[in-house]
């Protein structure tokens, strides 16, 4: 969660009005009649959920304060148990910064597959509710359970099954807002967090919405939040009844419009079933600055077989592949190439990302930190290569599947390509 979130989290803790808010011991008819009655739309956000994973990978770790991310020097922030982000740790902040405020922490490293391995279980608990789920990350999704009131019953109750079949069955807690629109239901969440339940139905709408904070609302930053308050404008229910108008002029035709029904709480966006990702990448951030092009391209080689394990993990594949560099001074740029036929083999991206890199202008240029990233993808079984006249297979899928059952035994660094494995790092 970012720091603008944990913001937003707070103002919502401290401003929400509990007039039109129904109390999570209230009672719910079966079918579905109470106020819950035209709130279809759940929104699930696991608590602290990096963290709250590696707990109980390690119950040794007790009541210390737990926070994942990277240790290096240049090490930032993934997640903070609640326990840190009492003392002011929340993510993106440099893990420096983190270790001051909160000295006592057990810091550990991100586990990506671990992380995936109880997201998957927890995707699935909503799957058995209703086909429509759609989920914005590893740790929040959206439902509408419309179609699932009839065997399951109202909303409510199936927002509190989800929350015991999620307790039981993988420890964690979650928090759940319900409501009649997307952008309602992830507010309501965000309120009653950690481990909570909240209602917020029509007829509380504005009662909920009235007393937040601008910044509260999707789509408004900083530059927007700053606008606002020179118009006057500080919080949702002053934007509602703020002039439709000079609220165009102000911020444009699209934003101002936007922003104007949403604090009226006028939000028509469907939940939409998960669709497949887009993209596939991987970035690193070196400890200090690196200048050297053989040691980034060594970095681009480890990245493009990390994105090749990954593509071939979701059976998926790509023709764009596209490389991030980012300068010392922070400044970025990206370059992409779109191959003939898509491909999930590692070696095959890599051969773009350095043609890439040795077009870009920047070798020898001292960089913070390079990606590697596959863009366009599909599914893999809907992907058919034609070889040309005389072209022969190369093989190197049939080896690196081979290499992906060897880490999935044995562990991601059981085995690797020689280039990786070389002491020396201008050897590439």
């Amino acid at each position: 969660m970012s720091r603008r979130q944990l913001e937003r989290g707070a103002a919502l803790r401290g401003m929400v009005s509990p007039e039109g808010i129904v109390p999570l011991d209230a009672g719910f008819p079966l079918d579905g009649s109470g106020p819950d009655s035209d709130c279809n739309v759940l929104h699930l956000d696991m608590d602290a959920f990096f963290a709250s994973v590696e707990r109980l990978r390690d119950p040794g770790i007790g009541d210390a304060p737990i926070i994942v991310g990277g240790t290096g020097p240049r090490g930032v922030v993934s997640s903070a148990d609640y326990r840190a982000r009492a003392r002011g740790v929340h993510s993106a902040m440099p893990m420096t910064r983190a270790l001051r405020l909160c000295p006592d922490a057990v810091v550990l490293p991100p586990d990506g597959r671990a992380y995936r391995a109880v997201s998957e279980a927890v995707m699935e608990v909503l799957r058995a509710v209703t086909p429509l789920v759609q989920p914005l990350s590893l740790d929040e999704a959206f439902l509408d359970v419309s179609g699932a009131r009839r065997r399951l019953g109202g909303p409510v109750r199936i927002a509190a099954m989800i929350r015991e079949r999620i307790r039981s069955e993988q420890g964690l807690t979650c928090s759940v807002g319900v409501a009649a629109t997307r952008f309602v239901a992830k507010l309501g969440s965000t309120h009653c967090k950690p481990d909570g339940l909240l209602l917020v139905p029509t007829a509380g709408v504005r009662a909920f919405l009235d007393p937040l904070p601008v910044g509260a609302l999707p789509g408004v930053g900083d530059k927007t939040e700053r606008t606002l308050a020179r118009m006057g404008v500080r919080t949702v229910g002053a934007l509602a009844r703020h002039d439709g108008d000079l609220l165009r002029m102000e911020l444009g035709d699209k934003v101002g419009t936007r922003l104007a029904e949403l604090a009226r709480g006028v939000d028509d966006s469907p939940v939409t079933a998960e669709s497949v990702d887009k993209s596939v990448g991987a970035e690193e951030t070196f400890d200090t600055d690196v200048a050297d092009p053989g040691t980034v391209r060594k970095e681009l080689l480890r990245l493009s077989e990390r994105v090749g394990r990954r593509l071939r993990a979701s059976g998926l594949m790509g023709r764009t592949v596209s490389v991030k560099l980012r300068r010392g001074d922070f400044s970025t740029i990206t370059r992409a190439r779109t191959l003939p036929d898509a491909t999930d083999v590692g070696r095959e991206i890599n051969a773009a990302a350095r043609a890439l890199y040795a077009e870009s202008g920047l070798q020898g240029t001292p960089l913070r930190l390079v990606g590697v990233r596959v863009e366009g993808v599909v599914p893999a079984g809907g992907v058919h290569r034609q070889l040309a006249l005389d072209e022969r297979e190369t093989g190197w899928r049939d080896v690196e599947r081979v290499m992906d059952r060897v880490a999935e035994r044995f562990g991601p660094g059981a085995i690797q390509s020689a280039v990786l494995a070389k002491r020396d790092e201008n050897d590439v």
